[in-house]
């Protein structure tokens, strides 16, 4: 997410080296979904198990990816058809994750194909690639006696995976600037296995956004 952060005010910036471009900046709500991978954490040992066998009556499953996601992204259109853009995605709440809690982000950089920009509705084609990155932590409590007790969170490590993305967008302007865009997203990762069960990571998204410039 750091690196599309950085990105993104370059590509803004590059929009005034363009006559006919236009910028658009959203925030967008939505989820995203993997199947649970199958195995287990052994609660006291850390180590991968299975139900079923000796470790069975500790092994934590690992859960599916699911819950709320937060988006967001920025693009320049070159023209009325052609353009590229950043966005993010992440979880702002953590989950539960055998044991564990974990926070999942996507981020990509994408080109932008529109068949249909019209004044009130837009058509939006979009892929390109970026990063998964999964972050692990757990929550610890210690009490002096009964009178003081903290909880702290301590990060564990994370996983980062190289990601395609593609999506499919129809951006629909409620006025000359503001626009709403329902969104279909696919992010192909490869050795998500190692998290969850499947490569495949479908989602949507509803956006919210401001477009600047020339349409």
């Amino acid at each position: 997410m750091n690196r599309i952060c950085r990105y993104l005010p370059l590509l803004f910036s590059m929009s005034f080296a363009y006559a006919q471009s236009a910028v658009d900046v959203n925030l967008g709500f939505g989820t995203f979904h993997d199947k649970a991978a199958g195995g287990g954490i052994d609660a006291n040992t850390g180590a991968t198990c299975t139900t079923g066998h000796t470790t069975g009556s500790t092994c934590l499953l690992t859960p599916a990816l699911s819950g709320f996601f937060m988006g967001f992204g920025g693009d320049i259109m070159l023209n009325k058809h052609v353009g590229f853009g950043g966005e993010a995605s992440l979880q702002p709440k953590k989950q539960d994750y055998a044991g564990f809690q974990s926070r999942q982000i996507f981020y990509d950089v994408n080109g932008i194909y529109a068949p249909v920009n019209q004044k009130k509705v837009m058509v939006r084609l979009e892929g390109g690639i970026g990063g998964a990155t999964t972050s692990f932590s757990y929550t610890a409590s210690s009490c002096v006696g009964t009178a003081v007790c903290q909880t702290q969170s301590q990060a564990v490590g994370s996983a980062k995976h190289f990601q395609i993305h593609a999506g499919l967008g129809v951006q629909l302007y409620v006025t000359e600037h503001i626009f709403i865009r329902p969104q279909f997203d696919l992010h192909y990762v490869p050795n998500f296995t190692n998290q969850f069960g499947s490569s495949m990571a479908p989602g949507a998204m509803v956006f919210i956004g401001y477009s600047l410039g020339d349409r």
